[in-house]
Parts: structure tokens; sequence; C-alpha cells
């Protein structure tokens, strides 16, 4: 007679545990970035307001959308590459150079913008596939082959265009400046832009098979998926979104800039983004999401050390200890050190399922 009164008792008392225990899952998977995103403007707000400053004044907004946009271009195609077990350092040198094409290109005439921006982004997009071609096919490291194509432009643009170069039309330069309401024409681009990102992480193959080379490229081989074309795709976006920065600022500037421009760290900074919303540098998970989320937060930051006139070597170095502290707190929150051996297989797990989905869009 007690037998059944303790299986009716103890199942409560068992989903009860599991749904705590569910719910707990729940919350350690919600990306940390966001409540982070929350923590930094709600911060930031209150130390302008101890200073008779507004964050939420429509200069700062724009102020932080337009800085935003800026890096977030730049980050969601290092994101790409980031999530093949790649990297890209000539981001930066690739924005310089779209940005002198385009207006040398343009030369200030209207009917000059859409050949100059086709060309800003043909040259952006032929130094991805010099990148990715480099990396696969020669097998030099993504680190060299990217570094050697940075400083290769350097040497080009100091030598033949050492100041500002070409002019753009008024209507390009719109770009920089035009906004719907409060938001930057070029922030509506650049989340636009992102959504797409996601879409195709997510639901196409070409997304599978970038999870699938990041988790686990011999896997991914294996399973038919051809690792170099994705690498090379992956490289050709990151520079194309580089170049797309390098058009908006050239419509900010009026003209094509190039040390202002790849000595601004956009490389850096565009690699921290990534990694501090959640991509692992060894590839095979993350998201665009996170990154844009990253940059929100580098660009609150960045503007309210601007209001607050922190000296830039000060800045650089709190902004250095919040990404080191940021990504060691969610580092330690994804993964248990108690469970580390589980967690890798689920890693390389994931890494033979996104593969698996790839080869299936293959067949199919």
């Amino acid at each position: 007679m007690t037998a059944p009164t303790e299986s009716r008792a103890a199942a409560p008392a068992s989903r009860t545990g599991t749904g705590s225990a569910s719910l707990q899952s729940r919350l350690r998977s919600f990306p940390l970035i966001y409540v982070a995103l929350v923590i930094v403007v709600a911060v930031g707000a209150v130390l302008l307001a101890t200073e008779g400053e507004n964050l939420f004044s429509g200069g700062s907004i724009v102020d932080i959308l337009t800085r935003s946009s800026l890096l977030g271009f730049i980050a969601i195609g290092q994101t790409f590459v980031i999530l093949c077990r790649s990297l890209d350092l000539s981001v930066g040198y690739v924005a310089a150079l779209s940005s002198i094409v385009a207006a040398v290109v343009m030369n200030g005439q209207e009917s000059r913008v859409v050949l100059g921006i086709v060309a800003a982004l043909a040259v952006s997009a032929a130094v991805g596939f010099f990148n990715g071609v480099v990396t696969t096919k020669l097998g030099v490291h993504a680190f060299i082959t990217t570094l050697g194509a940075g400083l290769m432009i350097k040497g080009f643009l100091d030598t033949q265009y050492p100041g500002p170069s070409g002019a753009v039309p008024n209507s390009f330069v719109a770009f920089g400046y035009t906004r719907i309401g409060i938001l930057p024409l070029s922030t509506i681009i650049m989340l636009v832009i992102a959504v797409v990102g996601i879409i195709v992480l997510q639901r196409t193959r070409t997304g599978h098979s970038m999870f699938a080379v990041g988790g686990n490229i011999d896997v991914a081989r294996l399973s038919g998926i051809r690792t170099d074309r994705t690498l090379i795709l992956a490289h050709v976006a990151s520079s194309l979104m580089a170049g797309l920065a390098g058009l908006l600022l050239a419509a900010r500037f009026s003209t094509g800039v190039g040390a202002q421009i790849y000595s601004a760290g956009y490389d850096l900074d565009s690699i921290a983004a990534v990694v501090l919303g959640g991509t692992l540098l060894l590839g095979g998970r993350g998201g665009i999401g996170g990154t844009i989320a990253a940059v929100f937060i580098l660009g609150v930051l960045d503007s309210v050390f601007n209001e607050l006139q922190i000296d830039p070597f000060a800045r650089d170095v709190l902004r250095g200890v919040i990404i080191i502290a940021a990504v060691a707190l969610y580092a330690r929150r994804q993964i248990d050190p108690n469970k580390a051996r589980t967690r890798f297989r689920e890693l390389t797990s994931r890494g033979r399922r996104a593969a698996a989905r790839a080869a299936q869009g293959g067949r199919s």
C-alpha cells in the first residue's frame, strides 16, 4: 500500500527537480552579452548623469549608433572567418583601400557614384579571395596571410596615396550623415546585413558548412563539404564588409584616406567584438547576433569615455580590462570546469551535426 504512495510522491519531486534543472539550463544558455549590454548602458547613463550629461539624448544616441555601424560592418565579416576557425587582420587596410578606390573613381562626379561603389567592393572582394586562396591552397596560416596582405596594402597606400585622395559627391556623402528619425542610414543598413547574415548562418547550406568547418574541418571534409570553398567565401565576405566600412568612411570624410583608417585599430576591435559576442576563437560556435550586441557595448563605452573626457591611454586600458573580464566571465559561465570533457564531446558532436546538415543540403 505504501509503495504506490511513495511512487506518486516521488514523481512530483522528480518533475520538480527536472523543471528546476531545465530552468537553470535555460538561464545558463541565455546569451550573457545581452545582459552585459543592458548593464553597460545603465552604468554609462548613471555616470554621465553625475556629470550633468544625458546618454539618451539625440546627439549621444546618434554618436553611439554611428560608431557601432562602422565597427559593425567589419565585425560581421570577422564573425564569418572566426566561425571557420580562421582570422582576418587585413580588414582595416581593406577599409582604407576601399575608401580611396571609391573616392578616386568617383572624383566628385555624381555620374560615377555607382562605378565607384562597384570598384571599391570589387577590389575588397579580390583581397578576400587572395586571403582565402593563399590560406587554403598554399597552407599558409590565416594570421600570416592576412597580416601580409594588410602590409602590402599599407605599403601601396603610403607610396601612392600618402594623403587624402579623390572626392565623393554630395549624393554619396548622404550615406554617412542621413538619418531616418534618430537612426542613421548606415546603422539601418548594418542591421539589415546582420539579419541577412544570421539567416545565412542558420538556414543555408553555406552557413552550416561554416559551423562544420570551424567545429571540425576533418569531419566536414569527410562529410563531403568543400572546406576550401567555404573558407574562401568566409574571407571574401569579411573583406566585402570591410569594403562597406571603407565606403562609409569615405562618405563621412568626403574623400579617401589611408593612414587614418588602418591605424584606427579596426582589426583588433572587430576581433574583440566577435569574441566578446560569444563566438569561439577556435571556431564552430557563435553568431552575428552576439557580435552586434558586443559592437553596441563598445560603442557605448567609447561614447561614455569621450563624454567623461577620459585620457586616451587610460581609455584603452579600461576597454581592455572590460573586454578581458567580460570574456572570462562568459567563458566561466558557459563551460563548467567539472564537465570539460563532456563539453568537448558536445562541441565535437555539434560540428558533426552541422556537417551532416550541410552534406544533406548538398544532396538535396
